[in-house]
């Protein structure tokens, strides 16, 4: 009963999952034409970039940085004819970026947006 309830759990969550990487996109081509660089600054945060282009357009780069973890092992070996002892092999963690460009016209509405 009790595993039942875990496959259940976990379908529910990713699905959740699923949805809210869908409905991201769809969030920003929304916003199109609508949302300011005001807004974006109070919800995002001060850009970690910024640009002025010469035709008056902003652009703006927001950075979020993920850890993926570093790893460890432990196993035995062979050691001059004998069973060694354990060991520990550890990586240092790596991290992965997401930049979230925003462009915004000379009316600072925005115009595009794209996600590296």
């Amino acid at each position: 009963m009790k595993k039942n309830l875990a496959v259940k759990l976990f379908c529910l969550v990713a699905a959740l999952f699923i949805a809210g990487c869908a409905s991201y996109q769809t969030q920003w081509d929304n916003r199109v034409g609508a949302y300011t660089y005001d807004q974006a600054v109070v919800e995002l945060g001060p850009p970690d970039k910024q640009a002025k282009l010469t035709d008056g357009k902003t652009v703006a780069e927001w950075i979020s940085r993920y850890s993926t973890g570093g790893s460890a092992g432990v196993g035995t070996g062979i050691y001059g004819g004998g069973v060694g002892g354990g060991y520990v092999i550890q990586t240092a963690p790596t991290y992965r970026e997401s930049k979230l460009r925003l462009i915004f016209g000379t009316n600072n509405i925005l115009t595009a947006w794209s996600r590296d």
